[in-house]
C-alpha cells in the first residue's frame, strides 16, 4: 500500500485485504498472520507519457485475456507471474523488466502459491512507438539490471507529488533504453562520436536557474531549446555530472537554506521556491542537508 498521504494527490483505487475464512474445526490453533489475497493501488500522474501507474499484491487473482491500448511495463518485486503473449507462454522473474506492447493479447497468474507482487506503468505512444510492437512480442522480458534499477527509481519518483520533472527525466532514459533493446544500432565505423553537447547543456541550466521557483516540464524546456528531450538530460548530465532535475533540486535547497537564516518559516519557504507542499521541502531538505528544515532554522 502506498502511503496514505498518497490519496490526498492523487485519485487512487484501494481494494481493501480480504482475510483468510475463520477456522471451522471447531479446535483452536496457534493463530497464524493473515495473508492478504489482494491490495491494489491505481492513480494517473502529472507525467506526459504515462497513462496509469498501478501497484498490486495477488494471490489468487488470474487475469483472462485481453488488450490494451498503452504499453505495459513491468516489473515484479516478489514472487513471480506467468503469462500468454501472442500464444507463447512467458514469465517473469524479479530481475527481468517486462514491455508487454499495446493491442496484443495477453493474460496473467500467479506462478506460486505466495502470489507476486508487482509494479506497472501505462505508457502512451509518444514514449514508444508502435513500430516497435514485433519485437516486443518477439522477446518481451528483459534481463537489464540498469533498466530495472531506472523503473525502480521511475516508480519512487512518482509516488512523491512535486518530483514529476524528475519522473519526466528518469521516464526519457527509460524510453532510450527500451528502444535500444529492440531497435539496437551499430555505431559506423569512423571517428567516435563527439563529446557532450555543451551549448545545449549551458542553455538548459540558464532555463533552470531562470525558472527555479516554478519549474518546468522537460518537454517545455525541450521546446524552448529545441533538442529532444532525452537529448537534454543526457547532454546536462555529460557537462556538469549532474542530473538536471538534481541540478533544480539542489538550487532550491539551496535557496531555502538562505531564506530560513533569514527567518522564513518552512512553510512559507516552501511555497515561495515551488515545493509541492512542507513535506515535499522537508524530504528534499533532509537528503541534501542531513536535518529539516525546521531544526536547521532552530540551530541557526
Amino acid at each position: 500500500m502506498l502511503r496514505d498521504s498518497l490519496a490526498d494527490s492523487f485519485p487512487v483505487l484501494y481494494v481493501p485485504c480480504v482475510s483468510p475464512a475463520a477456522s471451522r474445526t471447531g479446535w483452536t490453533a496457534e493463530p497464524r498472520p493473515p495473508r492478504p489475497r489482494q491490495e491494489v493501488s491505481a492513480w494517473r500522474p502529472s507525467v506526459p507519457g504515462v497513462v496509469e501507474v498501478f501497484h498490486a499484491r495477488f494471490t489468487e487473482h488470474t487475469y483472462p485475456m485481453h488488450v490494451h491500448d498503452a504499453w505495459t511495463l513491468l516489473i515484479v518485486d516478489d514472487g513471480a507471474v506467468r503469462y500468454d503473449l501472442d500464444r507463447f507462454e512467458r514469465g517473469t522473474p524479479g530481475d527481468t523488466v517486462s514491455l508487454l506492447p499495446p493491442h496484443v493479447p495477453h493474460n496473467g497468474s500467479p506462478a506460486t502459491d505466495q502470489g507476486f507482487r508487482k509494479r506497472v506503468l501505462y505508457l502512451d505512444t509518444t514514449q514508444l512507438d508502435e513500430t516497435l510492437i514485433g519485437a516486443a512480442v518477439d522477446a518481451p522480458d528483459l534481463a537489464d539490471p540498469l533498466l530495472r534499477t531506472r523503473v525502480g527509481q521511475l516508480h519512487t519518483a512518482l509516488t512523491h507529488p512535486g518530483d514529476e520533472f524528475e519522473a519526466e527525466s528518469r521516464l526519457a532514459l527509460i524510453a532510450e533504453r527500451l528502444r535500444t533493446h529492440f531497435h539496437p544500432r551499430t555505431r559506423p565505423p569512423g571517428p567516435a562520436p563527439p563529446g557532450p553537447d555543451r551549448r545545449v547543456a549551458r542553455h538548459l541550466r540558464e532555463l533552470l536557474d531562470a525558472r527555479l521557483p516554478e519549474g518546468l516540464t522537460l518537454d517545455e524546456a525541450a521546446r524552448l531549446i529545441h533538442a529532444h528531450p532525452t537529448h537534454l538530460v543526457r547532454a546536462f548530465s555529460a557537462a556538469y555530472g549532474i542530473a538536471p532535475h538534481q541540478y533544480l533540486m539542489s538550487r532550491r535547497i539551496d535557496r531555502a537554506r538562505s531564506l530560513l537564516l533569514d527567518g522564513r518559516p518552512p512553510g512559507e519557504v516552501a511555497t515561495t521556491l515551488g515545493f509541492y507542499d512542507q513535506p515535499h521541502l522537508t524530504r528534499h531538505f533532509k537528503k541534501v542537508v542531513g536535518t529539516t528544515p525546521g531544526r536547521y532554522a532552530r540551530g541557526s
